[in-house]
Order: C-alpha cells, then structure tokens, then sequence
C-alpha cells in the first residue's frame, strides 16, 4: 500500500505542477482571466485578470493516475472493489465538467457569473443522483446512517437516498464556496486528504490510500502556483471537482456524517452565506460583514495567509478529532 500510495502522490503532484507551468501561459495568451465581482472586497480587484481554470492542471493527472491505480489494482488482484473508486472519481469529472462549463460560460458572458443557481443545482442534482443510483445498483450503499463516536446506526429507510442528495450536493457547492482567496480551498482540501489518507492505513483499505495520494498530490502541487500571492484560480473547474472527491469519499468510508466533521470550514462557509441571504431578506440587517465567512475575516483585518493557516488549522484539529470516531 505503501508504495503504491507514495507513486500515486507523486505521479499526481509532478502532473499537476509541469502541467500548470504550460497551462498559465496559455490561459493567459487566452485572456482567461478572472473576473471579480464590484461588491467583493475592494482589494481583490488587483486579481482581476489572473488564470482561472487552472482546476483542469490536477483534475485531468488526478483522473488518470487513479484510473491507471485502479486498472493496476484490479488486475494484480490487490483490490477486491475499485468500483467505489471508480463512481467517486466519475462523481467528480461529472461535477467538473459542470464547473468548466459554468468557467466558459463566465468567459462567454465576460463577468463573474456563468451557469445561474438554478442550472447549475438541476445538473448538480443529476449527477448525485447517478452516483447513489450506481452504488445502490451494486450494492455499495444502504440505508443506515452510523453515528460517529457510537456503534450506534440509525436506519433511514427510503429517508437515506434524500439525505445523500442533499449531503452531496451540499458538501460539493460548500468546497466551491471556500475557493474565495488564495491557498484556501487546496490547503483545507489538503488536510482533508491526510485525513482520508490515515484511515486508509489503519482500516479504510488501498482503495481509499489511492483517493488520498491523489487528492494529497493535486492539491500540493496547486499550491505551487496557487498559494498568496496566487498566479492561477482553480475556478470552478476545480473546486467542483475536489467537492466531488470529498463528497465521494464519504460514502467510500461509509461514514458521512464524519465527512462533515472533518470539513467542517466547508459547512460553515455555505452556513455562513445561508444565514447572511436569509436574515438580510427578512430583517435588512448583515450577520457578517460579508459572506462567505472568509470575506468576513478579511473585512475584520485578517490577511489571507493568516485566514488559510487558521482554517486549515481547525480542520486538523477537526480531522484528528474525527479519526477517533470513525
């Protein structure tokens, strides 16, 4: 396991980081730059211009490193299931496709909006519903939702399938919303990858150890180019291809709830853009200075750097606090 998890790493890292050194230049010549929006920060706007897309430089090496892992897995008899694998990984290329779709469409439109919310929900909503319709077509999935820290399962019924809807989409959309300043969503990504990475090797199985290199190399080598100051976007090309990974994994753990846990600064950035929509549209009034919940820090007078350090902080702390009730 070990070796084949150090190969994958590597194979992924290398990929992504030689192929963002072409990929940028190109971009650029493209003049597919990123376009911020007037009621972000003020201070973003000196961003305005840089790469985007660059999600494509990790997500193609990350889909056929594993695809390549698999195929090895399965035919030297190493793996009784790649399956999970496999429909995680599909899960995330049907969701980045939706995000280069929704990329070209903000160069299309020349702003920072492509797909609207509702199109990009409904085709969202398709994918994870052919991702939880594969796995209860092969029997991957059931109906029992185990708490952590407890031997205890609450049995869902036909409950689980709605809840799995509403627990993919949201984590996918939550990655999305952390990818707002540089560094952060590959950093909180990164930790989330050890994370997965530690149970591979106590419990979890060389499926899992294959998820976890991949996603530790993809994300290691974007930060190459995508740590403050960052030279490269992700886009959401990569962030909703990252969610995917994560929200796949949770149900190769079979363990969702914990996947919540871990990704904790996910779930309170969407929370925190929910709550700022919602109370604004019944009282007029801001809980955060602005939403999602970085933006806020960043009006409070945090740096970028220290806002990634903080919030990758807590989802180890979170991760750790996790590996004991998986």
């Amino acid at each position: 396991m070990t070796v084949v998890y150090v190969a994958v790493a590597a194979l992924v890292f290398l990929a992504t980081v030689i192929s963002l050194r072409f990929l940028i230049p190109k971009l650029r010549s493209m003049k597919m730059g990123q376009k911020i929006l007037d009621i972000g920060p003020r201070w973003h706007k000196s961003k305005e211009g840089t790469p985007t897309m660059g999600g494509l430089a990790f997500a193609i090496p990350t889909t056929v490193v594993c695809v390549i892992a698999m195929l090895y897995l399965h035919f030297s008899g190493k793996s009784t299931s790649v399956l999970p694998l496999l429909l995680t990984l599909l899960l995330a290329v049907g969701n980045g496709a939706i995000g280069v779709i929704d990329d070209l469409t903000k160069f299309k439109k020349q702003q920072n909006e492509g797909l609207t919310a509702p199109q990009k929900f409904a085709l969202q909503l398709a994918m994870a519903g052919a991702f939880i319709a594969l796995l209860n077509l092969y029997g991957e999935i059931d109906t029992s939702l185990p708490i952590p820290f407890t031997t205890y399962e609450l049995e869902l019924g036909w409950f689980y399938y709605v809840f799995a809807l509403v627990f993919i989409t949201g984590i996918i959309n939550s990655v999305n919303l952390t990818d707002g300043i540089d560094g952060l969503a590959s950093s909180v990504t990164l930790v989330v990858a050890i994370f997965l990475s530690m149970l591979a090797f106590t419990s979890r199985g060389i499926e899992l150890a294959v998820l976890g290199a991949a996603m530790v190399g993809a994300t290691l080598g974007f930060l190459v180019y995508n740590f403050y100051p960052a030279r490269v976007f992700m886009g959401d090309t990569g962030s909703l291809f990252l969610g995917g990974l994560v929200a796949g994994a949770a149900f190769m753990i079979d363990n969702p709830l914990i996947i919540a846990l871990v990704g904790i600064v996910y779930i309170c950035e969407a929370l925190s853009d929910i709550i700022q929509v919602g109370v604004y549209k019944l009282t007029h009034k801001r809980v955060f200075k602005m939403a999602p919940i970085h933006h806020h820090f960043e009006k409070c007078g945090w740096s970028e750097r220290k806002i990634v350090f903080v919030f990758s902080a807590v989802t180890a702390i979170c991760s750790v606090v996790a590996y004991f009730g998986a």
